[in-house]
């Protein structure tokens, strides 16, 4: 700054350290800043290249400068450019350092780092207790946001083993479906039923054969009880109730002979008689 700027400062008995604010009326972009030195020329003022990026201004343009009262930081958020700044050694140190030569933060400034002949870049995302706090001579906790540049690294999908288990679909097709009736006739006489090729047959057969048989003739159903009644045995149902003649007339079948009357049968008390009398 110009020497005439410390004459009128001084006589405004102003709080140390200096503090300035810089503002630039055609941007409406404002920033905080300390003097180094006053041996500008009269009407100028010179700073650093990154704080006229901050506020937009190029070599002529006219800004305003006033006294500021800046409170103590507490509290300071960063967001470096790149993650280059992550793969210095220790990167705490080199801040810690670098910040000894700023006398004030603004929140939406743009600090550089100069480390190893390159240039690092961090952003001020946030500080507390007010958007514009003093540095100097303070315990300030400092915070650090991801880079602008980075990206979580995407997590490999672990690879689904196929299911050797049958699905639900599946199951549910193999699973045999319930035919009521599927076992062998048996019949009560105890003599073999007629129907064994039919009993033999699959359930799908047996299942055609009995829809094909829902509705027998009247002719087939008198013949079949007649038929029942031969044998001499009891039937129940419509044909229970038909009087005994009608059994008459339909003749009986001549029974086979049997083997088992050709062998010679048992029979008792077959001795000579002898009296008592003598």
């Amino acid at each position: 700054m110009p020497p005439s700027a410390l004459d009128r400062l001084a006589s405004l008995h102003i709080e140390y350290p200096m503090l300035f604010e810089v503002h630039n009326a055609a941007a409406e972009r404002t920033s905080h800043c300390g003097v180094l030195e006053f041996i500008a020329e009269e009407g100028m003022i010179y700073m650093p290249y990154w704080m006229m990026q901050n506020l937009l201004l190029t070599e002529g343009d006219m800004v305003f400068i006033k006294n500021a009262n800046l409170p103590k930081g507490t509290y300071v958020k960063l967001q470096p450019h790149t993650t280059d700044f992550l793969d210095i050694s220790n990167p705490k140190a080199i801040l810690e350092k670098t910040l000894r030569n700023y006398s004030c933060l603004t929140t939406g400034d743009s600090i550089m780092v100069a480390y190893n002949n390159k240039k690092y870049y961090i952003d001020i995302v946030e500080t507390k207790p007010s958007n514009a706090i003093s540095i100097i001579e303070t315990d300030c906790e400092v915070d650090f946001a991801p880079p602008l540049d980075y990206k979580e690294p995407e997590r490999p999908k672990a690879a689904v083993p196929p299911s050797t288990a049958p699905t639900a679909e599946e199951a549910a097709e193999e699973e045999p479906k319930f035919i009521p009736f599927t076992g062998p006739g048996r019949r009560l006489d105890g003599k073999a039923p007629k129907d064994k090729d039919v009993s033999a047959s699959s359930p799908a057969k047996r299942q055609a054969n009995a829809t094909n048989s829902v509705q027998p003739s009247t002719a087939s159903t008198s013949q079949s009880s007649s038929s029942r009644k031969t044998t001499g045995k009891l039937v129940f149902g419509p044909g229970g109730n038909r009087t005994s003649k009608e059994t008459e007339k339909v003749p009986e079948k001549e029974p086979k002979e049997d083997p088992k009357k050709d062998e010679p049968k048992f029979s008792a008390f077959t001795g000579r008689k002898y009296s008592l009398k003598g």
